[in-house]
């Protein structure tokens, strides 16, 4: 297959570092470069996750949440950074994006503010069996309905889904 520079310029890649948002960024790679696009990972520190904990007490004190953000994305920029370096990124222009808020309306922002031509996520993250899926469908689902431009949600590969039966 053949490069197709008109197909897609920009791929992003939204990533909470869950396994399943790792190989939607190795997929996205392979897409990048039989396109010859460019990559930007965005991950969204949850700013809701925060606040409850805040309001649970599971803070220290509340100005500990400041302290906790800063925390939160230094974690981002070095997880970020694994990916960037990774071997999957070899030879792809890739660029990172961190910002805070609710994950899937700050992934639309970018999306809508950003030429993005593709979307390509993990089906599901790190916290998939939560009561806010359960209640108000996953990142991936409200995605999918307002970007505006395709999303390619991407599984694990059978043989991580299987290791993890196997625990």
């Amino acid at each position: 297959m053949g490069r197709d520079s008109n197909l897609f310029k920009t791929i992003l890649v939204p990533v909470d570092f869950s396994p399943c948002s790792e190989e939607a960024f190795r997929v996205a790679c392979q897409m990048a470069r039989l396109c010859g696009a460019a990559i930007l990972v965005v991950h969204v520190i949850d700013t809701s996750a925060l606040a409850a904990f805040n309001r649970l007490g599971l803070l220290a004190v509340p100005s500990d949440a400041a302290a906790q953000r800063r925390r939160l994305r230094h974690y981002a920029r070095l997880k970020a950074r694994q990916l960037l370096e990774s071997k999957e990124a070899e030879t792809v222009k890739v660029t990172r994006m961190i910002v805070e808020g609710t994950p899937f309306i700050e992934i639309t922002k970018v999306v809508r503010t950003g030429n993005i031509d593709l979307v390509v996520m993990g089906s599901y993250g790190g916290r998939s069996g939560s009561v806010d899926k359960i209640f108000f469908g996953s990142t991936a689902e409200k995605v999918v309905r307002t970007a505006g431009c395709p999303v390619l949600t991407v599984p694990l590969p059978a043989s991580a889904v299987q290791k993890k039966v196997a625990r």
